[in-house]
């Protein structure tokens, strides 16, 4: 072979490469790999049922206003301590609904993402005040009638609880988070977080009757469902 010259087999491969290049593309490396966001489920069971489950009696029958309905406290919200950086990108400001029917807020537990404004309207037969005394955000909305609604930003992530002045009996949380990975549980204790990237996480499960738990899990590189069950309350 003449000096200068290359086989055959090696110029034609050359002759793509540098046609590849020379349109702006770059060849492949056989090791690409394409990482795929993932799922983390499970479920989150009470030890000890809060009080307001147990059925109360109706007092109608010695001349006094019924009960309100009981609060749904087995609501539960599970949520990543940390969440990857891109999940603080805020494009777009939500919003929620905390309703008042029934002498009760609804829902119970409501979670949302930190600039999300909360209406509060009035569904009642009888005036309302919504308030808060929490440090992550202090707000007193006042008295207001019934078809009425009035609303609160929530710019800063933290618990908050919420009361109404006039019924000692209503209360609320909103949950606040600088990202969304969350989620509340339903009927029967499950929830599931979506898209989540692939990584080391702790898992925290928040109940108000009970003390936090955390799970440290990892969603794998092929993405998939990551299972993280909880039980809380007294052992």
């Amino acid at each position: 072979m003449r000096s200068g010259m290359l086989p055959a087999r090696v110029a034609v491969v050359s002759a793509v490469v540098l046609c590849a290049v020379g349109r702006g593309m770059a060849p492949r490396a056989a090791t690409d790999h394409v990482s795929t966001n993932g799922t983390i489920r499970g479920r989150v069971d009470l030890r000890q049922p809060p009080a307001d489950l147990v059925p109360r009696p109706h007092v109608g029958d010695v001349s006094m206003p019924r009960a309100h309905d009981p609060t749904d406290r087995r609501r539960s919200v599970v949520y990543l301590e940390t969440a990857p950086r891109a999940a603080f990108d805020q494009r777009v400001e939500p919003r929620a609904r905390l309703d008042q029917r029934n002498e009760a807020f609804v829902p119970h537990v409501l979670a949302i993402v930190a600039g999300t404004t909360v209406d509060f309207p009035n569904n009642d037969k009888t005036y309302h005040n919504v308030f808060s005394l929490s440090p992550t955000k202090p707000f007193d909305l006042g008295r207001y009638a019934v078809g009425r609604s009035k609303s609160v930003r929530f710019d800063r992530p933290g618990i908050v609880r919420v009361f109404c002045d006039i019924h000692s009996h209503m209360s609320a949380f909103i949950l606040v988070f600088a990202h969304r990975f969350f989620s509340v549980t339903g009927d029967d204790g499950q929830y599931r977080i979506d898209n989540v990237p692939p990584g080391a996480y702790t898992v925290v499960a928040w109940n108000e009757s009970a003390p936090s738990e955390s799970r440290r899990i990892v969603v794998p590189e092929s993405g998939g469902d990551v299972e993280a069950n909880f039980a809380l309350g007294r052992r």
